[in-house]
């Protein structure tokens, strides 16, 4: 009975001991995670997609941004976090401690870049865009982007985005618009599919720079096909031409559109055929796309630039003619008045 009595005794003090001696190592632990870290600086840290602890916290070592990788290593596999390391770039503050570390990469408080890509580009030229950015990756998709497919607007990111998935994620934001406006859509409308929508929001987003237009365009469009008349939207005209790029004379300056152009019949100029474009001259935003479906009424029929920005509207052709007069005249002024500038 001794000897038992002896054992049990000696296996509660190794019990104790070893209690004593793991409480004395998480504590040990808990402290050094929660110190302050050696880094004086500010640090940017990108953890690469299929990434893990072991290959990080090597790199935070030797980064100086933690003084033990094996420190950083056993805290993660006693908290069972070693598979939830997230990838992107992270701010890490001066001294931050290795706990606070762990919560930046394991949360996923990455740092979010930003692409904007506005209203009124062709796909051609978004897409040079989003192929120049430099924080994105990979290559750019093989399958052709068709024109007027994508949503321009302002997109979120973290690094190590690719391209192709940014693209997808493009296409499905305006999928997702028309599929949310498409059921609400006037009732009416000379257009019956919502790719019609789009190739009409495409020459309404072209048609002015003056968001506060959108609306007035759109209903003029729509008022004209209901009447059976042509669209007769230059930039149309351009789109047949040049697919959508600046036209550019003999010395490299922009110019206007030539007689001869708009002349020739392509499957996009709305002088020279009737109904829409066969595909849409550019990418446009929510608020042409919003007011092609929901226009408000109107009896304009015409317009014409100002030069100041926006458009002057008429009902009449003879209001219109007046109108083209006016702009006319505004236009010899200023060019008069840059020759005179410039002598």
């Amino acid at each position: 009975m001794k000897f038992i009595r002896a054992l049990l005794s000696l296996i509660v003090a190794v019990v104790i001991l070893t209690a004593a001696v793991a409480g004395a190592g998480w504590i040990w632990l808990g402290n050094e995670v929660a110190k302050d870290g050696p880094s004086s600086a500010e640090t940017l840290f990108v953890v690469e997609p299929g990434e893990g602890f072991s290959t990080v916290s090597t790199r935070l070592e030797k980064d100086g941004v933690i003084r033990s990788a094996w420190l950083l290593r056993l805290k993660v596999r006693i908290d069972g976090t070693e598979g939830a390391l997230k990838s992107g770039e992270f701010v890490i503050e001066p001294q931050a401690s290795m706990g606070e570390i762990l919560e930046i990469l394991i949360e996923g408080k990455a740092v979010m870049h930003k692409i904007t890509l506005p209203e009124g580009r062709t796909t051609a030229q978004i897409l040079r865009l989003v192929e120049s950015d430099p924080v994105l990756i990979g290559p750019m998709p093989e399958l052709p982007v068709e024109e007027g497919s994508l949503l321009p607007d302002t997109y979120l990111f973290h690094r190590g985005m690719t391209r192709a998935k940014l693209i997808a994620q493009m296409a499905k934001a305006q999928d997702d618009l028309l599929a949310e406006l498409w059921p609400t859509r006037q009732e009416g409308l000379p257009i019956t599919t919502p790719q019609e929508a789009v190739i009409l929001a495409s020459v309404v987003e072209k048609e002015t720079g003056n968001a506060s237009e959108r609306p007035e365009v759109a209903a003029l469009f729509i008022t004209r096909m209901k009447r059976g008349m042509r669209l007769e939207s230059d930039p149309t005209i351009i789109y047949g031409v040049s697919q959508g790029e600046p036209l550019y004379n003999k010395a490299g300056k922009r110019r206007t559109l030539l007689r001869s152009e708009i002349d020739r019949k392509t499957d996009w100029n709305t002088y020279q055929i009737d109904g829409l474009p066969k595909t849409p001259i550019c990418n446009p935003g929510r608020d042409a796309i919003a007011a092609v479906l929901d226009p408000p009424e109107t009896e304009y029929i015409f317009f014409v630039a100002d030069g100041k920005g926006g458009h002057l509207f008429a009902k009449t052709l003879a209001e219109h003619n007046r109108n083209v007069a006016a702009y006319r005249k505004y236009e010899r002024g200023e060019i008069a008045r840059e020759r005179a500038t410039n002598e």
